[in-house]
């Protein structure tokens, strides 16, 4: 990953605003709010994408249209050093896991579940405690988003209970 920040001006920042508002805007919307034309504005995102500013596409469905209705976020701290590496290997293998983070205090990393219900989540916090290196995890229930715009409050990929093919379909880079 590049660490030198990209540089781009008041234009970009305009775009990418809109963007972030809405991603399936229009060039054309998005020239006339901004004051470029609509193929002005395709090359500075063309440019945008290029240079890793703008990492893809997505859309925010709810999770409930998903089959999920329990979401937590779960505390795991490891015996030792468990290297991140070997963290992402552990949660690329439950879909349940919607995000997944190294973080600093106490715990080694925080991960955000999706789950059926309260007995799916339950059924994929012991898959997670069965690894050797995790000692323990501490889990805390969502009971409602605040901000239900944002996207914690969306679902980027289906839930797990999906066909495999749609998951794919649904993972596939814009």
């Amino acid at each position: 990953m590049n660490s030198r920040p990209t540089s781009f001006d008041e234009l970009d920042r305009k775009i990418l605003t809109a963007l972030m508002a809405n991603a399936r805007t229009s060039f054309a919307e998005i020239g006339t709010a901004v004051g470029l034309s609509s193929t002005a504005v395709k090359r500075r995102v063309d440019r945008l994408r290029e240079t890793g500013v703008i990492t893809g596409f997505t859309a925010t469905v709810k999770p409930s249209a998903l089959g999920w209705s329990t979401e937590a976020y779960v505390e795991v701290y490891c015996e030792g050093a468990a290297p991140p590496r070997r963290l992402a290997e552990v949660v690329r293998n439950h879909p349940e896991i919607t995000a997944a983070m190294t973080v600093t205090g106490g715990a080694d990393a925080l991960l955000h579940v999706r789950a059926r219900d309260v007995d799916h989540f339950e059924e994929v916090l012991e898959r997670i405690r069965v690894e050797p290196f995790i000692r323990k995890t501490i889990s805390v229930m969502v009971l409602s988003h605040l901000l239900p715009e944002s996207p914690e409050a969306g679902a980027s990929h289906p839930a797990p209970t999906e066909p495999a093919q749609d998951a794919a379909d649904m993972r596939r880079p814009a």
